[in-house]
């Protein structure tokens, strides 16, 4: 599976992003779709799932209530929807799929198979 990943930038604390990533699939169906983060130094972070078995959503503590995944079943492509950022949220974004993952694994990186190339977010105060 490829996923190309869009939509970083450079904006000020409290403005929105919209990331977005295009998978190679045919079908959505059986696949868990899901956003992390990385900064440098630091091992990626989960930030949040789409779970392949039942659509349920997952989120960080961290962006909780501020930031919101969806997808587009036709496109076949995934959002990340970012709002109230904060300098903190400055990272390299990827999504990631798995067709494996069960719920209890899926806001750990190693269960992922396939990552895209990242998109750099950067939040100044």
């Amino acid at each position: 599976v490829q996923l190309q990943a869009s939509g970083g930038g450079q904006v000020q604390a409290g403005d929105s992003l919209r990331l977005s990533c295009a998978a190679s699939l045919r079908s959505f169906t059986g696949w868990t779709l899901s956003w992390f983060r990385r900064v440098p130094g630091r091992e990626r972070e989960f930030i949040a799932a789409i779970f392949r078995n039942s659509g349920s959503t997952h989120y960080a503590d961290s962006v909780t209530g501020r930031f919101t995944i969806s997808k587009d079943n036709a496109k076949k492509e995934i959002y990340l929807q970012m709002n109230s950022l904060k300098p903190e949220d400055t990272a390299v974004y990827f999504c990631a799929t798995s067709n494996r993952l069960i719920l209890s694994t899926l806001r750990n990186q190693n269960f992922y198979d396939s990552w895209g190339q990242g998109t750099q977010v950067t939040v100044s105060s």
